[in-house]
């Protein structure tokens, strides 16, 4: 698919990827692109920049999802592309609160599904359209250190492929995007962040971290392609194929990794057995 023309929906874009997914699907001469964001003002900073349509809304309210959508067809007259981006990262392992699970699992998951419930039969309608869904690396791999982050990721990847088989021949196209480290604010709150005393880098910072400008570069290229994996980091190719032909060397190199990336670091994930 071609951004030219088209009338596109991207939550979570009032900073970071979003942001720069916006002001891209503009310059590539987008009809429409609805910006939203828990944060309004965000939203409508962004959307102000490209004269856009900007709107205030958690992504966890579905009836909210369903009026976005709504709205956009009667204002736009049509919805081509739903960019589901909103996302967050907080550290933890088993001793991690339910709430905190389940208040991951909306954001990470059920949003996507609302999205898609909302968007899809309006795409159908049209003769087809296009859901970008944001997941990361650590849905194909893990994230250390983050059992809520690694478990929802992977759940939003799987509706992904769902989401393409189920609903490819009705003319849904489907993409999973599943970077590592980007400069955004979720970088600045992983547990695995880039320590500023020792200088050494995360697990999701060792390949690079890219600028939210230099991933919708890789972006535009998938969506063009229309291929299901948006992988800016090539390498997360290479460590989906070792974990796919051996995944117990994959897990003992993981141990090993996460051994030494909170060496001397006050948080680890199973500490919490020792209290």
């Amino acid at each position: 698919m071609e951004i030219k023309d088209k009338v596109a929906v991207i939550t979570g874009g009032g900073s970071g990827i979003g942001e720069a997914l916006a002001e891209r699907f503009h310059n590539e001469g987008a009809r429409g692109v609805v910006v939203v964001d828990r944060d309004a003002d965000n939203a409508d900073r962004v959307a102000q920049g490209i004269g856009g349509t900007a709107v205030g809304l958690d992504v966890t309210d579905e009836a909210g999802i369903v009026d976005l959508v709504n709205q956009t067809v009667k204002d736009y007259g049509t919805l081509d592309v739903f960019v589901s981006n909103a996302g967050y990262v907080t550290q933890g392992g088993l001793e991690a609160e339910n709430a905190e699970i389940q208040r991951m699992w909306e954001v990470h998951v059920m949003s996507h599904v609302y999205a898609a419930r909302a968007a899809v039969p309006v795409m159908v309608a049209n003769g087809g359209g296009y859901l970008l869904n944001t997941a990361s690396a650590a849905g194909l791999l893990t994230q250390l250190g983050s059992l809520q982050y690694s478990i929802t990721k992977a759940a939003a990847v799987s509706l992904g492929e769902f989401l393409a088989i189920t609903y490819g021949e009705r003319g849904i196209k489907v993409s999973v995007l599943c970077p590592q480290a980007v400069e955004t604010n979720i970088l600045a709150n992983s547990p695995d962040q880039l320590d500023q005393d020792r200088g050494t880098p995360g697990s999701a910072a060792g390949d690079g971290v890219l600028t939210a400008e230099e991933l919708a570069d890789t972006v535009m290229d998938c969506m063009s392609e229309e291929r299901f994996l948006v992988l800016p980091h090539p390498e997360v190719q290479t460590y989906r194929e070792r974990k796919a032909n051996d995944v117990d060397r994959w897990i003992n190199g993981m141990q090993r990794f996460q051994s030494q990336l909170f060496a001397g670091s006050d948080f680890a994930p199973a500490d919490w057995l020792l209290s």
